[in-house]
């Protein structure tokens, strides 16, 4: 029999699974599967989420994110939101590059895209929008927040993640850890391509008072986008997103701030 704690952390895995899928929806196996469960388990536990408003299912049995979720969320967001400082800085990024430009935040091993502004160029990268998360270290937000996080934590996450097994040799750690370094030295990271092929992808960490990146601001676009007499320049730009939203993430959360 299952502990409470068991049950919780196997609900929380499917949601996230269901809250990546939107807007599509997601399928009951799919669910287990992305939640590592018995399909008859996360049955079972989406049937019983449902009945309190946690998901929803369509008729076409597509699981899809519930209302009761949303209404939670309305009343973190005053504490957690960020997306009202980073939009304005995001739309200015994704019109003078032309690129897609995303601020996706850390959540424990993973990152999660917040808010996307699609960029004027009229080809674009279509790895990113809200709710999507990936393993830190594997898109470019999660490069650039693993570059700058403490050693030892790093460290750490790099010795038992295994994203090789999931991802491909170009996470083996000898070559992330060449990412990471090039990433340190420049401040801004580059994923050629290694999520979707000919989609590229670029990142700055957003660091909280502490000196602690909390996400990070990237830029997508496909391959002949980001030649390399051009990466640096988008980095300058990213590089100066990513400082003003630091900037205006750290004074929300300062004692006294207004809001």
């Amino acid at each position: 029999m299952s502990s409470p704690v068991d049950v919780v952390g196997r609900m929380a895995a499917l949601l996230r699974a269901v809250a990546s899928a939107e807007p599509d929806g997601l399928r009951t196996s799919d669910a287990a599967q992305a939640a590592g469960l018995p399909r008859p388990t996360a049955h079972r536990l989406l049937s019983s989420m449902s009945s309190e408003g946690f998901v929803d299912r369509s008729g076409t049995g597509l699981w899809r994110v519930g209302p009761e979720l949303f209404l939670m969320g309305v009343g973190a967001a005053p504490r957690y939101d960020t997306r009202n400082l980073a939009q304005p800085i995001l739309r200015r990024l994704a019109v003078t590059t032309g690129e897609s430009a995303s601020f996706s935040i850390r959540r424990g091993n993973e990152t999660v895209c917040l808010l996307h502004e699609e960029g004027t160029f009229p080809l674009r990268s279509h790895v990113l929008r809200e709710g999507v998360r990936f393993p830190l270290g594997v898109a470019s937000a999660g490069i650039a927040i693993l570059a700058f996080m403490r050693a030892a934590e790093s460290q750490q996450y790099l010795e038992q993640a295994g994203l090789a097994s999931g991802w491909g040799d170009q996470y083996a750690p000898a070559r992330l850890e060449q990412r990471l370094a090039a990433t340190r030295e420049s401040g801004y990271s580059v994923n050629p391509g290694l999520v979707i092929p000919g989609s590229w992808g670029m990142a700055a960490a957003v660091f909280d008072k502490h000196e602690n990146p909390l996400g990070a601001v990237s830029l997508t676009g496909i391959e002949a986008r980001f030649a390399p007499e051009r990466r640096e320049l988008l980095g300058t730009q990213l590089l100066q997103a990513a400082l003003d939203l630091s900037v205006q993430v750290q004074r929300s959360l300062s004692p006294g701030a207004a809001g």
